[in-house]
């Protein structure tokens, strides 16, 4: 099933997805898929991050076809750090370059919204705890990244957490094709089943250093072919049983 969270006449509202509709839900789906029987067309809408994000947690180095690209050693335990809500940005929104920035780099990223509050949550019950899986761009000022030495200020600015285009919430995450395209060309290609630490791994151990919340989101890591993107590009993520996350830099 494929939640929506959108924009319809000034109102924000979730919805499930189905051909060329979307179908209004009572609520959110973290109370339940409750269907008002209200439909709107796809036209009609606007979509919006698919989260009621109160943090994003992301996690670096974390397939294992990246470390062997970059030269480094597999990491022992998971090393995550954290993106503000107010880089969430929807499909088709723009990514905006900032001011001060010299190398603008994409990341694409398989990413899991949470279901419920839960703490200290084991890998086996960890599927129990989410609502649903995403695309997603963790875009990185990688100049800042090298001269911050820390990594707060360059994956921060407003705009660089593009996540959507919606929730897929039957969804196998073990061995998913992951593909970035910037203006149409392939540049990031692997699979779900190179990750070091897998989603329900990652969801356990995050849970073990803080309290997760309803719509928090956790962001998996990036495959090999990290690079650059220019104003005008537009960059895609593409995950296999998901969709299309699509955004232009401007």
């Amino acid at each position: 099933m494929r939640l929506a969270r959108y924009s319809y006449r000034g109102s924000v509202r979730w919805g499930r997805l189905q051909e060329q509709t979307v179908a209004d839900l009572r609520g959110t789906p973290f109370e339940g898929v409750d269907l008002t029987g209200e439909e709107h067309d796809l036209s009609e809408v606007q979509l919006l991050p698919p989260c009621l994000s109160g943090k994003i947690v992301a996690v670096g180095l974390n397939y294992r076809d990246h470390a062997e690209e970059l030269g480094m050693p597999l990491p022992d335990e998971p090393v995550i750090f954290l993106k503000p809500p107010t880089a969430l940005l929807p499909d088709g929104g723009v990514i905006r370059y900032p001011n001060g920035c010299r190398q603008l780099d994409y990341e694409a990223e398989l990413a899991l919204v949470v279901r419920e509050s839960c703490r200290d949550v084991s890998p086996e019950e960890a599927p129990l705890h989410v609502l649903g899986w995403c695309c997603a761009n963790d875009v990185t000022a990688r100049d800042l990244q090298r001269k911050d030495v820390q990594w707060t200020r360059s994956k921060s600015f407003d705009t660089f957490c593009p996540l959507g285009p919606w929730l897929e919430t039957d969804l196998d995450p073990a061995d998913l094709r992951i593909t970035l395209r910037l203006n149409g060309q392939t540049r990031q290609s692997s699979s779900t089943s190179m990750m070091v630490f897998d989603p329900f791994e990652l969801l356990s151990f995050v849970s073990g250093v803080m309290t997760l919340e309803p719509g928090d989101v956790i962001m998996t890591g990036t495959p090999p072919g990290v690079g650059e993107m220019h104003r005008g590009d537009t960059v895609e993520v593409e995950i296999e049983g998901i969709g299309v996350l699509r955004n232009v830099v401007a």
